[in-house]
């Protein structure tokens, strides 16, 4: 990585999955921020179907852990945000456009996660329809809610150093 891409753009290589975090509070101001983060995504047609819920029970979280394939450290997350896709708010009722428009809003809550000092963990919720049934139901989805994401946050507990994943041999030039 080039000091001059890591000067400029430190929130995005110093951005990373934290999946071990330390005892303390998120306030509901700070909940609040990152939704309005999540929330100033792109959309197709500006249709902004993402929704989320916030997860905050201990017995909750822990039951997402064990039900979520990589979700391990939301047993210790201090909350879980939950993005959503509501398939009826859609473009053209689309589920790619739905994913597209939600996971834009999943990168911005994940990056101003990381700029609030916060440690943040993506775990992955669609497509497994065993994921999507149980958070559906764990969390009385209407059917046409899809549940995309579980985003894992707190306070870190351990520091990654900042990278990229770069590789030449992923992109062509003008013509593949």
């Amino acid at each position: 990585m080039s000091n001059t891409a890591n000067e400029k753009l430190p929130f995005i290589f110093g951005r990373r999955s934290i999946r071990i975090y330390a005892p303390g509070p998120i306030g509901d101001e700070t909940v609040a921020t990152l939704l309005q983060a999540a929330m100033a995504a792109p959309s197709a047609m500006t249709k902004d179907p993402w929704r989320f819920v916030v997860a905050r029970e201990p017995a909750v979280l822990a039951s997402m852990a064990a039900a979520l394939p990589g979700g391990k450290m939301l047993a210790t997350a201090t909350l879980a945000i939950v993005a959503c896709g509501d398939l009826d708010a859609a473009f053209e009722r689309h589920p790619s456009y739905l994913l597209q428009d939600c996971s834009a809003a999943i990168e911005n809550l994940l990056l101003a996660a990381h700029s609030l000092g916060l440690g943040a963990c993506w775990v992955g919720i669609h497509p497994s329809e065993d994921s999507i049934g149980h958070i559906k139901k764990m969390f009385s989805l209407p059917a046409p809610v899809i549940p995309i994401a579980a985003i894992a946050l707190g306070l870190p507990g351990e520091t990654l150093e900042a990278r990229t994943r770069y590789n030449p041999d992923f992109v062509r030039w003008g013509k593949w």
